[in-house]
């Protein structure tokens, strides 16, 4: 009852987590594409005092024509939208869910004594000092480096890639992809929270006392959303990458991260300075050489399995079964006993399903070593050789 109950939280928490970072994605990116549509009125005679420039837009049938003011309009309008919720709901429902998932059970998620022996306290304590530090390295250096944003960026590149590598040698793999992503959203929604937001306040007190608005707030606001929208796409692929044993196995599992983010954020790149006008092929290319490279440099290897003794008979499904049934069918059964439900959906609780499987059974148990997840259930090296033996010899029934 517990694992169906903690399955139902898991995806509801899911499910309302990408309906509202859908909302903050989508509000995001019109943003950075109308900030950087902006162009001078052809008249400025006919525009509003103060403002910078304008960006006509057709949707739906319908004309728009936005105007952005250098600082602020003379006059505070009567109703005014904040672009704060899908931001704050973003991270508290994905906050949620990795408490919900992975923090809940951290023996099964977080920690792999392959990568380092720890336990539970320590490993939940680390995930959430990973959230803190993260948030406190980027926003002192955000702060120590003003507006040299491309050092800026270098440097904040350079501490996400030392971040990357600790995460992989402190958790499991899967889970360090995850914790990374959970610290770049942290980053992008504490912008909100504790930069761009008060900033604004700041400038509409300012506004309602009778006082020109200081434009740093507006500025520094700005910088903090820039930073947001090139950081959104490998956030998302860190989200997304739990599916995809591949990457998060790998040897050198933080660098294969590395090149997608760094893929990521060039592809975004590409889009921003689209909206200025200039279409910059190189970007988009190099992110597809970087992936292509991720893919090439995963490609998965054939693992050598010891050779079956002369006299002896190759492993047959019978020979097999009992080491997936007391190593794998916890979790990938009808009724497993160690989760709500069989992860997706693989049953291993038969012969025919066992059978059915056998291409998979080698890959996860095999080749990538993924499963049992954190080695939970205790999988020896000579039962994952047993399995290597029983599939490259024909996965004989």
């Amino acid at each position: 009852m517990e694992g169906f109950v903690t399955d139902w939280l898991g995806l509801l928490a899911r499910w309302f987590h990408v309906i509202v970072a859908i909302a903050w994605i989508g509000e995001s990116f019109y943003f950075v594409a109308l900030d950087n549509g902006l162009r001078p009125a052809r008249d400025p005679s006919q525009m509003p005092k103060g403002v910078f420039g304008e960006f006509w837009h057709v949707h739906g049938g319908g004309f728009y024509h936005m105007q952005k003011y250098t600082v602020a309009p003379p006059n505070m309008p009567e109703k005014l939208h904040w672009s704060k919720w899908p931001a704050y709901t973003t991270w508290i429902s994905g906050f949620a869910l990795l408490t919900i998932v992975y923090l809940s059970s951290p023996n099964t998620y977080l920690i792999d004594r392959n990568v380092l022996d720890m336990g539970p306290v320590v490993a939940v304590s680390s995930v959430l000092g990973f959230l803190v530090v993260g948030w406190i390295v980027y926003d002192s250096l955000c702060r120590l480096l003003g507006n040299r944003d491309t050092l800026l960026g270098v440097c904040v590149g350079l501490y996400v890639l030392f971040a990357s590598y600790v995460a992989c040698h402190v958790f499991a793999g899967r889970a360090a992809y995850l914790i990374i992503g959970a610290m770049l959203a942290t980053m992008m929604s504490a912008n909100v929270v504790m930069v761009i937001i008060p900033g604004q306040r700041k400038m509409v007190d300012a506004m309602l006392r009778g006082e020109s608005p200081n434009p740093i707030y507006g500025k520094r606001g700005k910088q903090r959303s820039v930073h947001n929208t090139y950081v959104t796409l490998p956030v998302v692929f860190a989200m997304l990458s739990n599916h995809y044993a591949i990457t998060y196995t790998h040897p050198y599992n933080w660098a294969v991260l590395a090149l997608i983010m760094l893929a990521g954020a060039l592809i975004r790149q590409f889009f921003v300075m689209r909206h200025r006008g200039r279409v910059l092929w190189y970007l988009p290319l190099i992110g597809i050489v970087l992936l292509l490279g991720a893919f090439a440099w995963t490609l998965p290897k054939t693992v050598a399995v010891a050779a079956v003794p002369a006299g002896s008979s190759a492993p047959k499904l019978v020979d097999i079964e009992p080491i997936i049934t007391q190593r794998c069918a916890q979790c990938h059964a009808a009724h497993p006993t160690m989760m709500g439900s069989a992860p997706a959906g693989v049953l291993l609780d038969s012969a025919d399903a066992i059978a059915l499987n056998a291409p998979r059974i080698y890959q996860q148990a095999v080749q990538l070593k993924s499963m049992p997840l954190g080695n939970v259930t205790h999988i020896t090296d000579e039962e994952r050789a047993k399995l290597g033996q029983w599939f490259m010899t024909g996965a004989q029934r």
